[in-house]
């Protein structure tokens, strides 16, 4: 399944909604959408990812690239992570980061 993300950014916060498979093929479009959608207006960082399948350590780049670009005092929250992807993030220890919820 290919990659596919919106976003929508509403009073300070940005929602990016993924699908497909986050890999090194689609990981510079979604890194060039945070470079975007990711001001310092913005407050909190929310990631729906329900319908994500896969995540390369690519993706894994940007989600440390959006944790970055956001900066201290913004959360960032993951929500309906997969398990598999879910497992990749932990391996990392990334989770320790941000938030995983699995449902919004």
């Amino acid at each position: 399944m290919s990659f596919q993300a919106k976003v929508r950014s509403q009073d300070g916060v940005v929602t990016f909604r993924l699908a497909g498979e986050l890999d090194s093929r689609s990981a510079p479009r979604f890194h060039e959408m945070i470079t975007q959608a990711v001001v310092p207006a913005a407050r909190k960082l929310v990631l729906q990812m329900d319908e994500l399948s896969y995540m390369s350590s690519a993706g894994l780049r940007c989600l440390v690239y959006a944790h970055q670009r956001a900066g201290n005092g913004v959360d960032i929250e993951l929500v309906g992570t997969q398990p598999e992807v879910a497992e990749t993030i932990r391996l990392t220890g990334f989770d320790r980061s941000l938030i995983m919820r699995a449902h919004r």
